[in-house]
């Protein structure tokens, strides 16, 4: 898969509904670099695929019906081995902080930073994942 603007838009696609599935572990690691990887939430700054497995695991325990919705990819600047690319998402889910009754709705528009690699095998892969911001939507709960 070259670096290109069309695969990198069905990469973040792909990205996109994993997470929403939420996949097994196994399934999400082959679209993330392991050596060299940073990954920054609002929660947590993660490092490689060990770093990304406690974050992943928490984070699919604790939201559900999850949905991220592409508003904008912009691909800010491309070469033959790296790629800079802007993400805005639309991302709603729901949470239960126990012992809560009920269940809380969460909506953000997430704005993204990320830095493709060309990697072996043909693929390509997030080196590093910023979460620049979270917009709240009316009526959402906190995080």
């Amino acid at each position: 898969m070259a670096l290109t603007e069309d695969n990198i838009r069905k990469l973040v696609t792909a990205w996109y509904r994993s997470l929403d599935r939420h996949d097994e572990l196994g399934a999400v690691l082959p679209y993330l670099l392991d050596r060299g990887l940073e990954m920054r939430f609002p929660e947590a700054t993660v490092h490689g695929h060990g770093g990304f497995a406690d974050w992943y695991k928490a984070v699919t325990n604790r939201f559900f019906d999850e949905v991220h919705a592409i508003t904008s990819v912009d691909v800010t600047a491309l070469d033959q081995r790296t790629a800079a690319v802007s993400v805005v998402v639309n991302w709603q889910a729901r949470i239960w902080n126990p012992p809560a009754a009920k269940s809380q709705w969460l909506g953000f528009e997430a704005y993204h930073s990320w830095e493709l690699v060309a990697a072996p095998g043909d693929t390509i892969k997030l080196k590093t994942y910023v979460v620049d911001r979270l917009e709240p939507m009316p009526g959402s709960a906190s995080l």
